[in-house]
């Protein structure tokens, strides 16, 4: 019994009693309106007889719909399961409508009234839960919901458009979608459009936001899309991975502003398993600079390629802790090795090398932010220069396999110590090259990054939540992006494409404007540019001048006609280097000078090496 009470108690519920009334009215409607229509409007008064029936109906079907489960949905969250139960139980009503009239024996009543009775009870049984969910949908919204649009009518926008119903956050007003075999037609109960009305919809309905739900989008289709939305001044969202909302790792209050590389990164070309496996599979790995922005994604892509041991070696404790504890929860199955260290250390770069039978290194340890190194130049040159000088001679002498350089576009024709001391560690690398036999050492130079640190990207995003201004050097300033799993992606290809001394250069396609960038990444935050024709926008764009060192482009190639390589992504420099017995003066020389402290010196040395280098050499120490 307590079963059973347990079981219908649901049914005490107010709103529940409530449709159950409903119900009790609208099936006897039902049965009156099919008898009324078939008889032409009129009443035949031999029916008067069996006008019980018509109080009986809920009788048997109330308890049909009951035990089908109709009372048990939320109407707000009914979906089309409902047309199932409604029709299901309306035809057994009818069926048993027809055994009771057939049994009393009422020649009066009209058979063809069971079917007419069959459309009108399913309609209004139906049709009242529809209505009641629509209605209830419209007035559930909080008042502070943001009206949207989802872009994207396929199953994730269906599906996106049902949890946001659930979420009271955003209020969906229609779809859009650029398939027009769904223009006009309507799914969850919105409106599909194309894009062409999108604007004129803006305008009526007010809409805060689109949000985007095209997956399965190619890339620059996605880019189109957001610049054409841009351009409109409507803002655009993308929502979290829709497995990531079903299990509720994400709330929808976790929808997402579309990140920057959806507007400047580029459709990635399908790696070579092959080429990227060569060098790392079932061998020991070391990276240097392991915790940094490109040393942690090599860490995540080498782990990918199953190395025997991979060797963490980095300078910072956190970023070391931070990078290790990531990979162990990734990878557990993987022979992890952090080291806390310096790569100017030789002997610990030695023993290390040594103790962990390494046979490829990636060398992407380096000081890369040039206002910090142009006022701090002996601990560049010492970190990226000699530090590098440090892991190619001992590679040399241990006869490791593979060394590759990570270096940059700064390096060409420098005007920073920073860029400067990295075209001095190319040509460390270089000089290298031609003396070893077993060791295949290389360089890949390629652009900016997005994202990483020293980037200008998080710093805008910091700048923009604390309100602005944006601070850009010079209105023309322009540099090349990538994205960093991309440029890691081409780095691992082209350090196994090497065969000693190559200088590998990443096409890194169109520069970009860095006001341009800045303009974008307010206009993703949902938020204007504050401006001479735009007063009261939200965030300012500021020039402070170019710092010392920097330049307005930048440059990935110091000679001209690079070689192509086997990957479209991917050229070969053809650049001079000095000799071996030439390098190893220069390195005692420039020790000398950082041991001394003696920034100008070591500045006439870099320059002197570095030759195409435009450096400022009046330091006062």
């Amino acid at each position: 019994m307590n079963k059973l009470s347990d079981k219908f108690s649901y049914l005490l519920n107010s709103n529940i009693l409530a449709l159950l009334l409903l119900d009790c009215i609208l099936l006897p409607l039902a049965l009156y309106t099919a008898i009324w229509l078939r008889l032409g409007a009129s009443w035949d008064p031999r029916l008067n007889s069996c006008i019980w029936i018509f109080y009986c109906l809920p009788i048997w079907t109330v308890p049909l719909l009951l035990n089908l489960g109709l009372y048990r949905a939320i109407i707000k969250f009914v979906d089309d399961k409902i047309v199932y139960i409604v029709c299901y139980g309306v035809t057994v009503s009818v069926a048993i409508l027809a055994l009771v009239v057939h049994l009393t024996g009422n020649l009066a009543f009209p058979r063809s009234a069971f079917f007419i009775y069959w459309s009108f009870a399913t309609l209004y049984i139906g049709g009242s839960r529809l209505l009641l969910r629509a209605f209830l949908r419209k007035i559930g919204y909080k008042n502070d919901a943001k009206s949207v649009a989802i872009y994207g009518a396929g199953v994730v926008g269906a599906q996106l458009a049902t949890y946001l119903y659930h979420g009271n956050e955003y209020a969906p007003l229609f779809f859009i979608d650029d398939d027009s075999s769904k223009w006009y037609k309507t799914i969850r109960g919105l409106k599909v459009y194309p894009p062409d009305k999108l604007l004129k919809l803006k305008q009526k309905h007010l809409i805060d936001e689109v949000l985007l739900a095209i997956p399965s989008v190619p890339l620059s289709r996605r880019r189109e899309i957001i610049t054409n939305l841009e351009n409109n001044t409507i803002y655009v969202k993308t929502l979290p991975k829709i497995d990531s909302l079903i299990n509720g790792k994400v709330k929808f209050s976790d929808i997402e502003d579309v990140a920057i590389e959806d507007l400047l990164g580029r459709v990635s070309v399908a790696p070579d398993n092959n080429l990227m496996a060569k060098n790392i599979a079932q061998k020991s790995v070391m990276v240097t600079g392991a915790g940094g922005s490109i040393g942690s994604e090599l860490c995540r892509q080498i782990a990918n390629l199953y190395p025997e041991k991979l060797v963490l070696f980095e300078s910072s404790e956190f970023a070391l802790y931070t990078i290790e504890q990531e990979m162990r929860a990734i990878f557990p199955y993987l022979n992890i090795i952090p080291i806390l260290g310096s790569v100017t250390n030789s002997k610990l770069v030695e023993t290390i090398l040594k103790n962990h039978s390494v046979k490829t290194i990636y060398h992407a340890a380096a000081y890369k932010h040039v206002p910090l190194v142009e006022s701090c130049p002996l601990s560049g040159i010492e970190n990226n220069s000699i530090g590098t000088y440090v892991v190619a001679k001992a590679a040399f002498a241990l006869n490791i396999e593979n060394m590759v350089l990570i270096s940059t576009d700064k390096a060409v024709r420098p005007t920073n110590v920073m860029g400067a001391s990295k075209r001095f560690a190319e040509l460390i690398m270089q000089a290298f090259a031609s003396q070893s036999k077993t060791t295949i050492f290389s360089m890949v130079r390629f652009g900016n990054v997005l994202g990483s640190s020293g980037s200008v990207v998080p710093l805008f995003k910091r700048q923009i939540q604390n309100g602005g201004p944006i601070t850009v050097t010079h209105p023309e300033i322009i540099r090349y992006f990538m994205t960093i799993p991309e440029a890691v992606n081409l780095v691992i290809q082209a350090g196994n494409m090497a065969c000693g001394g190559e200088g590998f250069v990443l096409d890194m396609g169109e520069p970009v404007k860095i006001v341009d960038l800045a303009r974008k990444m307010i206009y993703l935050s949902g938020l204007t540019v504050k401006d001479i024709e735009n007063p009261l926008g939200d965030i300012e764009i500021k020039f402070t001048g170019l710092r010392p060192g920097e330049k307005l482009y930048e440059e990935l190639l110091i000679g001209d006609n690079p070689n192509v390589t086997e990957h479209e992504r991917i050229m070969k420099a053809n650049e001079s280097y000095i000799a071996f017995n030439e390098l190893e003066l220069s390195i005692a020389n420039m020790r000398t000078y950082i041991e001394g402290n003696n920034s100008n010196e070591a500045l006439i040395l870099l320059s002197t090496l570095v030759p195409e280098s435009k450096l400022n050499i009046q330091y006062v120490l």
